[in-house]
Protein backbone atom coordinates (compact mmCIF):
# COMPACT_ATOMS: atom_id res chain seq x y z
CA UNK A 1 0.00 0.00 0.00
CA UNK A 2 2.81 2.35 0.48
CA UNK A 3 4.83 1.52 -2.48
CA UNK A 4 1.43 2.19 -4.26
CA UNK A 5 0.52 5.23 -2.56
CA UNK A 6 3.99 6.85 -3.20
CA UNK A 7 4.14 5.55 -7.08
CA UNK A 8 1.14 7.56 -7.29
CA UNK A 9 2.29 10.75 -5.53
CA UNK A 10 5.32 10.73 -8.15
CA UNK A 11 3.29 10.06 -10.88
CA UNK A 12 1.06 12.95 -9.78
CA UNK A 13 3.88 15.23 -9.26
CA UNK A 14 5.12 14.73 -13.23
CA UNK A 15 1.99 15.90 -14.56
CA UNK A 16 1.78 19.08 -12.74
CA UNK A 17 5.29 19.45 -13.51
CA UNK A 18 4.41 18.59 -17.22
CA UNK A 19 1.58 21.17 -17.02
CA UNK A 20 3.56 23.86 -15.18
CA UNK A 21 6.01 23.67 -18.31
CA UNK A 22 3.24 23.34 -21.13
CA UNK A 23 1.80 26.68 -19.13
CA UNK A 24 4.62 28.59 -18.97
CA UNK A 25 5.71 27.59 -22.54
CA UNK A 26 1.92 28.88 -23.86
CA UNK A 27 2.46 32.17 -21.79
CA UNK A 28 5.77 32.80 -23.72
CA UNK A 29 4.18 32.46 -26.92
CA UNK A 30 0.85 34.17 -26.13
CA UNK A 31 3.01 37.65 -24.61
CA UNK A 32 5.63 37.61 -27.27
CA UNK A 33 7.88 38.97 -25.40
CA UNK A 34 11.19 40.47 -26.80
CA UNK A 35 14.53 39.10 -26.26
CA UNK A 36 15.94 40.54 -23.32
CA UNK A 37 12.71 40.90 -21.33
CA UNK A 38 12.48 40.11 -17.87
CA UNK A 39 9.57 37.36 -16.91
CA UNK A 40 7.07 38.85 -14.21
CA UNK A 41 8.14 37.80 -10.55
CA UNK A 42 7.69 34.47 -9.59
CA UNK A 43 4.68 34.69 -7.08
CA UNK A 44 2.77 36.83 -9.74
CA UNK A 45 3.84 34.72 -12.49
CA UNK A 46 2.60 31.47 -11.10
CA UNK A 47 -0.39 32.83 -10.00
CA UNK A 48 -1.30 33.70 -13.43
CA UNK A 49 -0.59 29.90 -14.77
CA UNK A 50 -2.84 28.48 -11.82
CA UNK A 51 0.59 26.72 -10.60
CA UNK A 52 2.66 26.45 -7.60
CA UNK A 53 5.99 28.19 -7.37
CA UNK A 54 7.44 24.73 -7.08
CA UNK A 55 6.35 23.63 -10.02
CA UNK A 56 7.08 27.23 -11.58
CA UNK A 57 10.77 27.17 -10.70
CA UNK A 58 11.04 23.34 -12.05
CA UNK A 59 9.63 24.33 -15.71
CA UNK A 60 12.05 27.80 -15.34
CA UNK A 61 14.99 25.28 -15.00
CA UNK A 62 13.80 23.39 -17.88
CA UNK A 63 13.83 26.48 -20.46
CA UNK A 64 16.78 27.77 -18.76
CA UNK A 65 18.69 24.27 -19.98
CA UNK A 66 17.05 24.75 -23.37
CA UNK A 67 18.62 28.18 -23.78
CA UNK A 68 15.82 29.87 -23.65
CA UNK A 69 16.13 32.28 -20.10
CA UNK A 70 18.32 32.48 -17.59
CA UNK A 71 17.89 33.60 -13.98
CA UNK A 72 19.84 36.08 -11.86
CA UNK A 73 19.01 35.69 -8.02
CA UNK A 74 18.09 39.27 -6.85
CA UNK A 75 17.49 40.40 -10.17
CA UNK A 76 14.63 38.32 -12.05
CA UNK A 77 14.52 35.79 -14.71
CA UNK A 78 15.13 37.39 -18.46
CA UNK A 79 14.54 35.65 -21.84
CA UNK A 80 17.52 34.88 -23.99
CA UNK A 81 20.78 33.08 -23.54
CA UNK A 82 22.73 35.02 -20.48
CA UNK A 83 24.87 38.20 -21.20
CA UNK A 84 27.86 38.57 -21.00
CA UNK A 85 30.05 39.50 -18.08
CA UNK A 86 31.49 42.58 -20.08
CA UNK A 87 28.70 44.41 -20.89
CA UNK A 88 30.38 47.35 -21.11
CA UNK A 89 33.15 46.28 -23.47
CA UNK A 90 30.49 45.19 -25.93
CA UNK A 91 28.75 48.18 -25.96
CA UNK A 92 32.38 50.31 -27.14
CA UNK A 93 32.42 47.69 -29.54
CA UNK A 94 29.01 48.22 -31.07
CA UNK A 95 29.78 52.14 -31.30
CA UNK A 96 32.65 51.58 -33.08
CA UNK A 97 31.03 48.76 -35.70
CA UNK A 98 27.98 49.07 -38.01
CA UNK A 99 25.99 45.91 -39.36
CA UNK A 100 29.23 45.23 -42.68
CA UNK A 101 31.46 44.53 -40.53
CA UNK A 102 29.48 42.19 -38.39
CA UNK A 103 28.54 40.18 -41.35
CA UNK A 104 31.99 40.24 -42.34
CA UNK A 105 33.28 38.91 -39.23
CA UNK A 106 30.26 36.06 -38.96
CA UNK A 107 31.82 35.05 -42.82
CA UNK A 108 35.11 34.66 -41.47
CA UNK A 109 34.48 32.76 -38.00
CA UNK A 110 31.09 31.00 -38.33
CA UNK A 111 32.11 28.64 -41.68
CA UNK A 112 35.05 26.98 -39.63
CA UNK A 113 32.79 26.92 -36.69
CA UNK A 114 30.51 24.67 -38.61
CA UNK A 115 33.63 23.00 -40.14
CA UNK A 116 34.55 22.14 -36.21
CA UNK A 117 31.46 21.07 -34.94
CA UNK A 118 31.13 18.48 -37.64
CA UNK A 119 34.49 17.20 -36.02
CA UNK A 120 33.05 17.34 -32.52
CA UNK A 121 29.16 17.95 -32.06
CA UNK A 122 27.79 15.38 -30.08
CA UNK A 123 24.40 12.88 -30.78
CA UNK A 124 23.34 14.83 -28.11
CA UNK A 125 24.09 18.51 -29.73
CA UNK A 126 23.01 17.13 -33.26
CA UNK A 127 19.66 16.35 -31.64
CA UNK A 128 19.23 19.51 -30.30
CA UNK A 129 19.90 21.31 -33.57
CA UNK A 130 17.13 19.16 -34.99
CA UNK A 131 15.08 20.21 -32.70
CA UNK A 132 15.63 23.60 -33.45
CA UNK A 133 15.26 23.70 -36.79
CA UNK A 134 11.64 22.22 -35.41
CA UNK A 135 11.01 24.60 -33.69
CA UNK A 136 11.66 27.09 -36.12
CA UNK A 137 9.82 26.15 -38.39
CA UNK A 138 6.57 25.93 -36.28
CA UNK A 139 7.45 29.31 -35.00
CA UNK A 140 4.61 31.49 -34.22
CA UNK A 141 5.84 34.99 -34.54
CA UNK A 142 9.07 36.23 -35.99
CA UNK A 143 10.52 37.07 -32.31
CA UNK A 144 9.78 32.84 -31.95
CA UNK A 145 11.76 32.44 -35.03
CA UNK A 146 14.84 34.02 -33.91
CA UNK A 147 14.77 32.59 -30.51
CA UNK A 148 15.29 29.74 -32.04
CA UNK A 149 17.69 30.67 -35.04
CA UNK A 150 19.88 32.28 -32.23
CA UNK A 151 19.63 28.76 -30.40
CA UNK A 152 20.34 26.84 -33.74
CA UNK A 153 23.56 28.73 -34.33
CA UNK A 154 25.17 29.04 -30.53
CA UNK A 155 24.38 24.77 -30.36
CA UNK A 156 26.46 24.78 -33.53
CA UNK A 157 29.27 27.01 -31.82
CA UNK A 158 28.95 24.77 -28.84
CA UNK A 159 29.63 21.63 -30.33
CA UNK A 160 32.91 22.91 -31.62
CA UNK A 161 34.21 22.03 -27.72
CA UNK A 162 36.16 24.57 -28.14
CA UNK A 163 35.54 27.08 -25.14
CA UNK A 164 37.30 29.99 -26.21
CA UNK A 165 35.88 30.14 -29.75
CA UNK A 166 32.19 30.05 -27.91
CA UNK A 167 33.33 33.32 -25.71
CA UNK A 168 34.41 35.13 -29.19
CA UNK A 169 31.11 33.93 -30.97
CA UNK A 170 29.13 35.05 -28.24
CA UNK A 171 30.80 38.59 -27.80
CA UNK A 172 30.12 38.73 -31.67
CA UNK A 173 26.09 37.71 -31.52
CA UNK A 174 26.23 40.31 -28.48
CA UNK A 175 27.22 42.94 -30.72
CA UNK A 176 24.93 42.11 -33.56
CA UNK A 177 22.03 41.91 -31.20
CA UNK A 178 22.66 45.75 -31.42
CA UNK A 179 23.70 46.88 -34.39
CA UNK A 180 20.36 48.03 -35.91
CA UNK A 181 19.72 46.48 -39.38
CA UNK A 182 16.98 47.63 -41.13
CA UNK A 183 14.12 44.72 -41.85
CA UNK A 184 12.08 43.89 -45.27
CA UNK A 185 9.94 41.59 -44.39
CA UNK A 186 6.76 40.06 -46.95
CA UNK A 187 5.22 38.60 -43.96
CA UNK A 188 4.57 40.82 -41.18
CA UNK A 189 3.86 37.97 -39.37
CA UNK A 190 6.49 35.43 -39.06
CA UNK A 191 8.47 33.76 -41.60
CA UNK A 192 7.04 32.17 -44.85
CA UNK A 193 7.32 28.36 -45.41
CA UNK A 194 9.67 29.29 -48.39
CA UNK A 195 11.82 31.40 -45.70
CA UNK A 196 15.71 30.88 -47.37
CA UNK A 197 16.74 30.13 -43.75
CA UNK A 198 14.70 26.51 -43.26
CA UNK A 199 16.54 24.81 -46.27
CA UNK A 200 19.93 26.59 -44.97
CA UNK A 201 19.68 25.47 -41.52
CA UNK A 202 18.42 22.03 -42.59
CA UNK A 203 21.39 21.83 -45.00
CA UNK A 204 24.02 22.29 -42.93
CA UNK A 205 22.92 20.34 -40.10
CA UNK A 206 22.56 17.45 -42.07
CA UNK A 207 26.42 18.08 -43.37
CA UNK A 208 27.37 18.48 -38.95
CA UNK A 209 25.15 15.21 -38.86
CA UNK A 210 27.24 13.19 -41.25
CA UNK A 211 30.53 14.31 -39.60
CA UNK A 212 30.98 16.76 -43.49
CA UNK A 213 33.41 19.12 -42.72
CA UNK A 214 33.57 20.55 -45.89
CA UNK A 215 29.75 20.86 -46.51
CA UNK A 216 29.21 22.00 -43.44
CA UNK A 217 32.01 25.31 -43.88
CA UNK A 218 30.02 25.61 -47.31
CA UNK A 219 26.32 25.41 -45.93
CA UNK A 220 27.33 27.78 -43.79
CA UNK A 221 29.03 30.15 -45.88
CA UNK A 222 25.90 30.15 -48.06
CA UNK A 223 23.31 31.13 -45.51
CA UNK A 224 25.00 33.78 -44.09
CA UNK A 225 25.65 34.93 -47.76
CA UNK A 226 22.01 35.11 -48.44
CA UNK A 227 21.35 36.92 -44.93
CA UNK A 228 24.02 39.24 -45.61
CA UNK A 229 21.90 40.09 -49.39
CA UNK A 230 18.83 40.17 -48.00
CA UNK A 231 19.73 42.72 -45.18
CA UNK A 232 21.26 44.87 -47.26
CA UNK A 233 18.58 44.82 -49.50
CA UNK A 234 15.91 46.04 -46.44
CA UNK A 235 18.74 48.54 -45.50
CA UNK A 236 18.67 50.14 -48.55
CA UNK A 237 15.01 49.87 -49.31
CA UNK A 238 14.73 51.68 -45.70
CA UNK A 239 12.83 48.54 -44.15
Amino acid sequence: MAMNLATALAANSNTESAAALAQLRAYLARTNLAADSRLPPERTLSQALGVTRAELRKALAVLESEGLLWRHVGKGTFLGNRPLDTLADVAAITRRTNPTEVMRTRLLLEPEVARLAALNATPTQIAEMQNCLKKSREAASWRQYEAWDNRLHRTIAEATQNNLLLSLLDTLNAVRRAVTWGRLRANPVKPNPDHHSFSEHESIVAAIADRDMTRAAAGMRKHLESVERNLMKASLNGG
